[in-house]
């Protein structure tokens, strides 16, 4: 997530005329360009969709793909970054689970 936010800061700098000697925080890049950071969007966007598939019916094949849980032994070395892997990284940091979520997936005004 990290090289999205400096490309995409890169790319910001680059539209503002901002060239290398003349470097400017990330949080002034993100106040004059009127924009969240890529990290925070991408957050946001994931919860809005989490939200949109709780609300589905519980047969719907996108509410079944977020909470399945494959068997069997996985490759070795480190794991990948998986969604879900994202989703429950995001989740500790605000102190929900997965039996809590759907209740909140009700309330819209959380995603």
């Amino acid at each position: 997530m990290q090289t999205k936010t400096a490309s995409v800061a890169a790319v910001s700098a680059s539209i503002l005329n901002i060239d290398w000697p003349d470097t400017i925080s990330n949080s002034l890049l993100w106040e004059r360009t009127n924009q969240l950071p890529a990290e925070e969007e991408i957050r946001k966007r994931r919860w809005k969709w989490i939200g949109h598939t709780l609300r589905k019916s519980s047969n719907c094949i996108t509410r079944q793909a977020l909470t399945w849980n494959p068997e069997g032994k996985r490759k070795r070395g480190r794991p990948k970054n998986t969604l879900r892997r994202e989703i429950e990284a995001d989740m500790k940091r605000i102190n929900r689970n997965w039996k809590g979520l759907p209740r909140t997936g009700l309330d819209g005004e959380c995603w």
